[in-house]
């Protein structure tokens, strides 16, 4: 498992990152956040995440 380092997505499989596409991806985050509707989650248009997924909480 491993963070991309553009939008902190957790990427499972694969070296891409499928929401932004960046491959800039790392071992060294922590913390995970689970958005399952993007529309109702205050923590997600906080953050601005567009896409429901899991994601890091920091990345380093």
């Amino acid at each position: 498992m491993k963070a991309c380092r553009n939008c902190n997505y957790i990427v499972e499989e694969g070296k891409k990152c499928p929401v932004c596409q960046s491959e800039d991806l790392t071992d060294n985050f922590s913390g995970l956040i689970y958005i399952l509707d993007t529309e109702k989650s205050e923590v997600a248009k906080m953050l601005g995440i567009k896409v429901p997924g899991k994601y890091a909480v920091s990345v380093k």
